[in-house]
């Protein structure tokens, strides 16, 4: 067994490393919201996640979505 840091994923696809990096931040701007909000947002993140393992295509188009709609709430975004 090697003692050998993980570098993180072995694929080199830059549009994913995209996708999971606004998946990343998309979470980390929804943690702070009230239980509420944050509960019912986290679960759309969490559908857009797994969609990604199919479709990432159509992941990223979802999350846009949702991003543009998060943005656009006065209440939450």
């Amino acid at each position: 067994m090697t003692s050998v840091p993980w570098a993180g994923p072995e694929w080199d696809d830059p549009a994913l490393t995209q996708l999971a990096r606004q998946l990343r931040d998309a979470h980390r701007a929804v943690a702070p919201l009230p239980a509420p909000a944050r509960r019912r947002l986290i679960r759309h993140l969490l559908a857009i996640t797994d969609l990604a393992k199919r479709d990432p295509g159509l992941a990223a188009r979802r999350l846009e979505t949702f991003l543009a709609d998060f943005h656009e709430t006065p209440d939450v975004g």
